[in-house]
C-alpha cells in the first residue's frame, strides 16, 4: 500500500527554479555593498589622517602679512615637498611663472603707451589688462600647481595635465611674440609697425616683445627637461589613467552614489522576492 500514500490530487510543490539564480544575485549585491562601505571607511579614515597632518602645515603661499583679511591659498615648500634631484627644476618653473606674471604687467604697460600716442589703440590697452588679470592667476593654477603636485607625489596624471596646458601656454607664447595688432599683445609686428610712429613707444614695446620671445624660449627648455626627468620617474599614460580612475573612486560622493544604488539594487531583489 505504500505506492498509494501519495496523494495523487494534491497540489504540485511550488519549486521556482530561478530561485538559487536570485539568492545568488542578492548575496553578490550585499557583498559588493559590504565591500564599498569597507572600502568608504577606509577612506575615510586616510583622509582624517591626511586632513590631521595638513592641519599642522599652514597655507604660505602668496606670503601675505599676518593683518591682510585675506589668507594664503596654498603651501609651498621646495625643501620639504619636492624631491632633491627636482627641486631646481620646479624652481625654474616657479621663475618661470614669476617672468611670465612681470611680462604681462610690462605688456599692459606698453599697450598704455601704445593707447596714449594712438587713440585707436584702446582695444589692445582693454585686452591688455584682460591678459594680465587672466592669465596670471591661470598660469599659476593650470601649469605650474599640477607640475609642482607631479614632482611633490609622483604623479603621472598630474605630468599629463602640465604637459597639454604647458603646450597650450607655449602657443600662447608665440602668438604674444609675434604681436598682432589689436589682440593686445606688445609682440614684433605691433612694435615694428609703430618704429615709423613713436620711437620711444616703439622701443618700449620691442622690449615687452622680448620678453614674451625669451618666455617662449625658456619655456621649450624647461618643456624638454621637464619631459626627460618625467621619462626616468616610469610615468605612463596608463598609470594616469589609473590615478585618475582612483580618484573617482574615492570621491565622496561617487562612494555615496555607488553604495546607495548597490543597497536599492538589494532592497528590489529583496521585494521582488
Amino acid at each position: 500500500m505504500s505506492g498509494f500514500d501519495t496523494n495523487p490530487f494534491a497540489d504540485p510543490v511550488d519549486i521556482n527554479p530561478f530561485q538559487a539564480v536570485a539568492a545568488a544575485a542578492q548575496a553578490g549585491l550585499l557583498q559588493q555593498q559590504a565591500e564599498l562601505e569597507r572600502k568608504a571607511a577606509e577612506l575615510e579614515k586616510k583622509e582624517r589622517e591626511l586632513q590631521s597632518n595638513a592641519a599642522t602645515r599652514q597655507n604660505n603661499w602668496p606670503p601675505l602679512p599676518k593683518k591682510c583679511p585675506i589668507k594664503p591659498c596654498f603651501y609651498q615648500d621646495f625643501s620639504a615637498d619636492i624631491p632633491a634631484d627636482y627641486q631646481r627644476i620646479c624652481k625654474m618653473l616657479y621663475y618661470l611663472w614669476m617672468l611670465h606674471s612681470i611680462t604681462l604687467l610690462l605688456n599692459l604697460l606698453a599697450c598704455l603707451a601704445w593707447f596714449t600716442v594712438q587713440t585707436e589703440r584702446g582695444v589692445d590697452f582693454g585686452l591688455s589688462i584682460l591678459w594680465f588679470i587672466l592669465f596670471t592667476p591661470c598660469a599659476f593654477l593650470c601649469w605650474y600647481r599640477p607640475i609642482y603636485k607631479a614632482f611633490r607625489s609622483d604623479s603621472s596624471f598630474s605630468f599629463f595635465v602640465f604637459f597639454f596646458i604647458f603646450f597650450c601656454q607655449i602657443a600662447i607664447y608665440i602668438i604674444q611674440a609675434v604681436g598682432i595688432p589689436g589682440w593686445g599683445d606688445s609682440g614684433w609686428i605691433a612694435a615694428l609697425s609703430e618704429l615709423h610712429g613713436n620711437l620711444a613707444v616703439a622701443v618700449i614695446m620691442m622690449v615687452v616683445a622680448g620678453f614674451f620671445t625669451l618666455c617662449a624660449v625658456l619655456s621649450l627648455f624647461l618643456l624638454k627637461q621637464v619631459h626627460s626627468l618625467y621619462r626616468r620617474t616610469g610615468a605612463s599614460f596608463q598609470r594616469a589613467q589609473e590615478e585618475f580612475s582612483q580618484g573617482i573612486l574615492t570621491n565622496r560622493g561617487f562612494q555615496n552614489a555607488a553604495a546607495g544604488a548597490a543597497s536599492t539594487a538589494a532592497q528590489s531583489a529583496f521585494r521582488r522576492n
